[in-house]
């Protein structure tokens, strides 16, 4: 089916009174619009539930600090690269060796943190006489000596000499007393001299929480104890975690965790929580650029036995406390599909098969006898598989050119496919808007085995400090409908090479604006980072949403969408200071994904139209002009027989009628609205204030199969109606 739309022009209408001279301009006239649905025409494809996907990365506080629940910063006594932000040749992070660059960075993260100011000079001094990243000596420096250790298998250990009872390393942190006040705390440790250990947890210098740690001798052992924190105590200040030795003595640490006692199977309780109740389809994992200089089997197995190795995409290092095992659970936890993205930057085709045979193998299988080993005795029956991750990009470790893309997509297709024939397998497409010659180079290069691919359209491009900032959102609005167009041509030319079933995801995507520059004074600035939208605030949830029509219109082409991503990086949750919160886009896929499994119906649109003023450079490169309606919708007939209808309005001045007319099956009831808006665009929950933006439900009544809304600008509805074929 070819649902239609069509689109009025903005009339700017002049009426002269002649007799009194009297001229009414477009300030006189009340904004209107129509959404026409024909509920008896329909699609011959449902909406696919996996258009409301979320993407997961080891990248800043994603899944450490963030998805995994574990509090501590470096709990592996790791030494800590700072990336400089340029890559080497081969696509590989370049770290700083310049004390005064590690200086400056230790001590900006800290107070971000949560550490005191008068705590930070100890942490960039304890940091240079040779104690783990994120840990400060508990006690003064003639007490305590530092130096690296070998760890108990491999990377590296801290040694802790006591001089006194009393003293040894510490960490500053918050804790989620908001929810909870009991922790577990693990050590792997030893020492030749001391049998016992103590934790402690301080406010200030007051002691809230303490426990001895017992069986500490000279070989490694796992120490085990539980902290309850007593009294009234406030969940907005960070604490100060101690292990301390009761007498002079030596002790080396592998590594400390620390959990509060409600996790979920390693995961922070709070997101799973929010990302069942938004009925999460599917979730991409482990990048990413990450995923290019991923080993799977370093995350596999007994935490104390797997690496703590640098990030090669983004500086830090990766612990490989969240590995297969973890994230399967997680995704369990959630009720969600995993989908893998395997390494084809510097992975090799062997390595991917062994890692669909970990997850999907019989236990007869050598990969699944492992995985039986490490507790998990039944297949995880991961289906979707992604081959590599932008690999187009020289960002990538051991990027490639379109027609090595091509080499590599044959020989990790061939392997994967050997490993399990029944898992689906994405190609490492380019973005439409300009990756045309790697696109066309797959395609006639592997016409024989592709069915799918994949986009990641982070548009933007870097942006003038004077550049009006309600442009920028003007241009984003402007983004889908030219997505929309460039997919359907790549449809057109996957279908023309003989692919006969061809098929896309869009396996990362946001609003991907940055600020660049100074103004020639401050009297010109019009654009700063606050008023710049972004995943965080209000225009990334109508830009998604945007995405999510453009895919309906485009079924059966575009089947997923797994939006950047889970927390603490692009839009979705936020976790600051152990405290979760949404941000706007979270309601906007959370409010889409009651379309997963509808059908689209007709539908046609009167609007008045925007224009995009082309401030963003990647618009601008594709774009000579573009116009586009202010008002986008689409309707479904969901599976137990509710009419579905999502609106957007992108206008940004006054308020707009809005006519819903249905035809074509009968109605019942009132319809029930589910509103997400804001005063500006760039409106955005935060941590003093995570309820600002938060979606308003109310009922309007139907009267002969039609309604009437009143939209404010940046603003967007669901509409279910109940129909008589229920």
């Amino acid at each position: 089916m070819k649902m239609k739309t069509y689109s009025l022009a903005a009339a700017v209408v002049l009426i002269a009174v002649l007799a009194g001279g009297v001229r009414l301009g477009p300030a006189a006239l009340a904004k209107t619009a129509e959404v026409r649905v024909s509920a008896d025409i329909q699609s011959d494809y449902s909406i696919p539930a996996f258009l409301t996907g979320k993407f997961a990365e080891h990248l800043g506080n994603n899944i450490y600090n963030g998805m995994y629940v574990q509090i501590l910063k470096n709990p592996t006594m790791a030494d800590y690269p700072f990336a400089t932000g340029r890559m080497s040749p081969d696509g590989v992070a370049t770290f700083h060796f310049e004390p005064d660059a590690i200086r400056r960075r230790i001590s900006r993260s800290a107070t971000r943190m949560g550490w005191p100011e008068t705590a930070v000079d100890g942490l960039v001094s304890a940091y240079f006489d040779g104690l783990a990243c994120w840990w400060t000596r508990e006690g003064g420096e003639d007490d305590v000596l530092v130096s690296p250790n070998a760890g108990a298998y491999v990377g590296r250990a801290q040694r802790v000499e006591a001089l006194a009872g009393g003293v040894g390393i510490a960490q500053w942190t918050h804790l989620p007393l908001h929810r909870i006040n009991e922790y577990e705390v693990e050590l792997f440790a030893r020492s030749p001299d001391l049998n016992r250990l103590t934790v402690t947890i301080f406010d200030g210098e007051t002691k809230v929480a303490s426990s001895r740690l017992t069986g500490l001798n000279g070989e490694w052992r796992k120490l085990k104890t539980t902290l309850k924190l007593e009294g009234e105590l406030s969940a907005d200040t960070s604490y100060r975690l101690a292990i301390t030795a009761p007498c002079a003595g030596c002790f080396v640490v592998d590594s400390v965790m620390l959990m509060p006692a409600d996790h979920i199977n390693g995961a922070d309780p709070d997101i799973i929580r929010m990302l069942r109740e938004s009925d999460l389809p599917i979730l991409r994992w482990p990048g990413g650029n990450f995923v290019s200089g991923y080993h799977w089997e370093d995350g596999i197995g007994p935490l104390e036995r797997r690496p703590t190795l640098p990030n090669y995409a983004w500086g830090g290092v990766e612990p490989n406390l969240f590995g297969t095992d973890e994230f399967i659970a997680f995704c369990r936890a959630v009720g969600c599909e995993p989908m893998i993205c395997v390494n084809a930057g510097s992975g090799t085709p062997a390595e991917a098969a062994r890692w669909i045979e970990y997850c999907n193998g019989s236990t007869n299988s050598s990969m699944g006898r492992l995985r039986a080993e490490n507790g998990h005795p039944e297949p995880y029956n991961v289906r979707y598989w992604e081959i590599g991750n932008e690999l187009w990009g020289k960002w990538q470790f051991y990027w490639t050119t379109a027609s090595g893309y091509v080499d590599r997509f044959h020989r990790f297709y061939k392997a994967m496919k050997a490993a399990d024939p029944d898992i689906e397998l994405y190609a490492c497409g380019a973005p439409v808007f300009w990756g045309r010659a790697w696109n066309d180079t797959l395609i006639d290069g592997a016409a024989d085995i592709l069915e799918k691919t994949t986009d990641h359209p982070l548009i933007g491009g870097n942006v003038s400090p004077e550049v009006e900032p309600l442009d920028v959102y003007r241009d984003f609005m402007a983004v889908p409908s030219v997505l929309e167009d460039k997919w359907s041509q790549l449809r057109g030319r996957m279908t023309a090479a003989g692919i006969t079933q061809p098929r896309l995801a869009v396996t990362e995507l946001q609003m991907f604006a940055h600020l660049r520059g100074e103004p020639t004074s401050e009297d010109t600035r019009r654009l700063t980072h606050e008023n710049l939208v972004n995943p965080s605030t209000l225009a990334e949830a109508i830009y998604d949403t945007l995405i999510y029509h453009s895919a309906v219109r485009l079924q059966p082409f575009v089947e997923m969408v797994t939006h950047s991503a889970v927390v603490n990086h692009g839009g979705g949750l936020r976790k600051e200071n152990e405290r979760v919160y949404p941000n706007p886009c979270y309601f906007a896929r959370k409010a889409f994904s009651d379309f997963g499994g509808a059908v689209p119906v007709g539908i046609e649109i009167d609007s008045p139209s925007m224009n995009a003023p082309l401030v963003l450079p990647e618009l601008d490169a594709v774009r000579d002009e573009c116009e586009y309606k202010e008002i986008d919708a689409v309707a479904a007939l969901s599976e137990d027989g509710d009419l579905l209808i999502s609106v957007v309005r992108m206008g940004t001045d006054g308020t707009l009628d809005l006519k819903v007319s249905v035809n074509g099956i009968k109605l019942s009831g009132d319809a029930e609205v589910v509103e997400l808006s804001g005063d500006v665009p760039w409106a955005r929950n935060s941590l003093e204030n995570p309820s600002a933006i938060k979606p308003r439900k109310y009922t309007i009544a139907t009267r002969d199969g039609a309604l009437n809304l009143k939209l404010e600008p940046y603003s967007m509805v669901k509409l279910v109606i109940g129909t008589q074929t229920k």
